[in-house]
């Protein structure tokens, strides 16, 4: 009876184990009835998964996506509340400073999306194939998004297209396990053969071929797909036409959710060349860039003239004895000027009384 007792109780301690377990999440991907996710989430909110974001798309709540690219976006990103952070080839431009997406390398990709994963707790985390790492073969396509899990901390990848081999790359990311997003309309990393960053489906044609590439993505297994700058109608009728959820960007207010970038949104940059690259489409929501910019010509100003560091920003001290020491160690070894410079800076601290932000002695 005691032995059977003891059992029960172990049993009863395992089983309490694994129901915490099923609580808890790493790669949002994966459906929610997995026995073990990995760590707790550190954010107040429920971790996204791809359940929480069809729950919204069939209840017409719009889906929020930002694109972010290092860890303190990431976190800002993750205090908000927004659904999914993406982390977009657009880092070339945006913090590297290139005309396009094109140099930007797997390697650099997994650089910003460990920064973003590391910030970011809560959101769907969706990182960019870049160019050159899906095209080859479907062999590279499933190899590159497994890097970008494993490596990157991402929940998902994003690749660009709808052609016969993007789908066919995007049917073989899928078919691996890994959830894919699907981008139709502009396609930067295609500007070669699009002639710019120029708007798409504003002719039959052109229309006719963002629905067509959406559906395959559907169909490939994608489980949204990001609209870029085509015409608000075209948006609508691709999303009355999936069964999965669009996110617009410069695709009018009838996709299934929005995205844009952090820098763009928050009015980042003010430097001529990203002006250059900033998009029509896109809603200042504050004016961060002049702030930053007043906040450092302040700083110059303010070293320039030497009221920075002011004693509120001196809070280091030696006390006397020490200092005594450390004067008569200096005159031995017969740095005089140096001397005099270590006593008159004691003396200014002394005048300046104690500082505000005290720091323990060793």
């Amino acid at each position: 009876m005691w032995r059977s007792s003891v059992s029960l109780r172990s049993f009863g301690e395992v089983y309490s184990k694994l129901s915490r377990c099923v609580e808890t999440r790493s790669m949002s991907n994966l459906p929610e009835s997995t026995v073990y996710g990995g760590p707790k989430s550190k954010s107040p909110w429920k971790r996204v998964t791809l359940r929480h974001l069809e729950a919204k798309y069939l209840t017409n709540q719009p889906i929020t996506m930002v694109t972010a690219y290092d860890y303190p976006s990431g976190v800002h990103v993750d205090r908000a509340g927004i659904d999914i952070c993406l982390v977009g080839d657009s880092v070339g431009m945006v913090v590297h400073g290139h005309d396009t997406t094109l140099p930007v390398t797997m390697d650099d990709m997994l650089l910003h999306c460990k920064a973003v994963a590391r910030g970011a707790d809560r959101p769907l985390l969706v990182g960019d194939l870049p160019f050159g790492s899906y095209e080859q073969s479907s062999q590279q396509a499933v190899a590159s998004a497994t890097r970008m899990l494993k490596e990157g901390g991402m929940d998902a990848v994003k690749m660009e297209g709808g052609g016969g081999s993007r789908v066919q790359a995007a049917r073989a990311i899928s078919e691996a396990g890994i959830a894919v997003m699907g981008h139709v309309g502009l396609t930067p990393q295609a500007i070669s053969v699009l002639g710019g960053f120029r708007p798409q489906g504003r002719n039959l044609d052109s229309a006719l071929q963002v629905l067509d590439h959406a559906l395959a993505l559907q169909s490939a297994g994608c489980f949204s797909i990001v609209l870029e700058c085509v015409p608000s109608p075209i948006a609508a009728a691709v999303t009355a036409a999936l069964k999965i959820p669009t996110i617009g960007i410069g695709a009018g207010p009838e996709c299934s959710g929005q995205v844009l970038v952090y820098h763009d949104l928050l009015g980042m940059m003010q430097h001529p060349h990203y002006v250059k690259v900033t998009p029509k489409f896109s809603k200042q929501y504050a004016s961060l860039g002049n702030v930053i910019q007043d906040a450092l010509s302040q700083y110059r100003e303010e070293v320039s003239s030497k009221a920075f560091p002011s004693p509120v920003h001196t809070p280091y001290r030696i006390d006397d004895e020490q200092t005594s020491a450390f004067l008569e160690a200096l005159e031995k070894r017969g740095l005089h000027e140096a001397a005099d410079a270590a006593q008159a800076a004691a003396l200014h601290d002394v005048a300046s009384g104690e500082p505000p932000i005290k720091t323990p002695v060793d």
